[in-house]
């Protein structure tokens, strides 16, 4: 049996581990420790922040480990999970197709999407549950001819508590993320190995041997057959660069911006993240408690039960890169322009809802999607193999993807995954 180490157990890792345990001698590498939900008291955490001790979105890391936050030299947030899952026990859940890219360069994920409907509970369920205030921006929005469509989502939604907290690591189980799939994983014998951060590839003539990874004293040398990293769209351009493959200057990161406003009992801040959304241009809109702005923006010193938020995501430019092993991204003129209209629109909605332009506020400007440094091309399209890289290394996430998804692309990574798994089973399955 062939011994195939993946680097990472994310959206991408996860699945590839899943489909490959059985038929190949898996080996997962995850440089986090086990997730755990977050468990401080809000209560505190706002007593923390009137007392002015938050002042930098990186500090998130002392109460909530899991959550890394970092900051690009032009003031751009970063931020991901570090942990087994990923960013997916992080991130809102949604179940989107976003592979409108991919499908232009002739890859067909349609196979693939209709297996992971069939393996994770996906619904709309939450929508029963809906608050006043978010009932009254989706007909708001409805209202305008902006057709928002209740987001579908991973789990099952109809145990919710509205505690707030799909950001933070579902504490009951509601909330699918793919530590899921890396139980599913390690049940048909792979073997999971935390805290184990791959340095680099050990590449021999052209061909792959197995990976390096340091700790805090020494570093160890790890053999294999075939390695697929799934570190993410920052990790895994950074693991390449370090083993002598140069990535390009090209990198997306679909930036967030939310447009707020103090509102008496609006609660968004118990509601289902990302109740609905819907698309225009560059932009995908939708109802958000940003608590990244909560704890560390000042405009955002109002009770949180008292703030009503949407969030404008935008699909960026692949403008940016890893320079010196730090990510560099600032938005372009066009960016720019779709933000200020993502803003103007919302200032619109808030209007609807009786709130005045003057009194309406800005979040902070951050972002959780990175990808596109080593992207597929038509060429490749079959293979699913960047052709910069060994025939026996993979990529399994967001690095390969053309452009901007423009929307949250756990369940398209996953699909993605997928085909790429049974390549992978198809050129060195025994």
């Amino acid at each position: 049996m062939r011994k195939a180490i993946v680097v990472g157990s994310g959206a991408g890792g996860a699945t590839v581990a899943r489909e490959l345990g059985g038929d190949f001698d898996v080996t997962v590498l995850e440089a986090g420790k086990p997730f755990r939900p977050f468990s401080c008291s809000m209560s505190i955490l706002e007593q923390i922040r009137k007392s002015g001790l938050f002042f930098d979105e990186r500090e998130i890391r002392w109460v909530f480990p899991a959550m890394q936050v970092r900051k690009t030299p032009e003031k751009m947030v970063l931020v991901n999970g570090i942990g087994t899952g990923g960013t997916t026990p992080i991130a809102t859940g949604n179940a989107l197709r976003l592979d409108h890219d991919l499908r232009r360069l002739g890859i067909d994920l349609d196979e693939e999407f209709r297996k992971l409907l069939q393996e994770i509970p996906v619904s709309t369920g939450h929508q029963r549950h809906w608050n006043p205030v978010t009932w009254n921006l989706f007909h708001i929005c409805r209202n305008l001819g902006l057709e928002p469509q209740p987001t579908p989502k991973m789990g099952d939604y109809g145990r919710c508590v509205h505690c707030g907290r799909c950001v933070f690591g579902c504490p009951y189980g509601v909330k699918w993320d793919s530590r899921e799939f890396l139980r599913d994983a390690v049940s048909r014998g792979a073997k999971l190995v935390t805290r184990c951060k791959v340095d680099s590839i050990v590449i021999e003539n052209g061909t792959v041997k197995g990976v390096r990874v340091k700790d805090r004293f020494s570093s160890r040398f790890i053999p294999a057959e075939i390695v697929i990293l799934a570190a993410g769209g920052l990790g895994t351009p950074a693991i390449l660069e370090g083993s002598g493959i140069p990535c390009y200057s090209r990198l997306f990161v679909d930036p967030v911006l939310c447009v707020a406003a103090e509102l008496k009992e609006a609660f968004q801040n118990t509601e289902v993240a990302m109740p609905f959304i819907f698309q225009r241009d560059h932009i995908m809109v939708s109802p958000y408690f940003d608590y990244l702005s909560f704890f560390f923006n000042k405009s955002w010193r109002k009770p949180a039960s008292r703030i009503v938020s949407l969030m404008i995501k935008l699909s960026d430019s692949n403008e940016g890169g890893l320079y010196r092993g730090r990510a560099h991204k600032a938005l372009t003129a066009s960016d720019r322009n779709y933000l200020r209209e993502g803003v103007d629109l919302c200032r619109e909605l808030l209007d609807k809802m009786g709130i005045r332009k003057e009194d309406v506020f800005l979040g902070t400007l951050n972002a959780g999607h990175p990808g596109g440094m080593l992207p597929l091309t038509e060429r490749e399209a079959t293979s699913l193999h960047p052709s910069a890289l060994p025939e026996n290394l993979y990529i399994a996430d967001a690095t390969i993807l053309p452009k901007s998804p423009g929307g949250p692309p756990i369940l398209t990574i996953m699909a993605l995954a997928k085909k790429i798994s049974s390549q992978i089973r198809k050129r060195f399955g025994t």
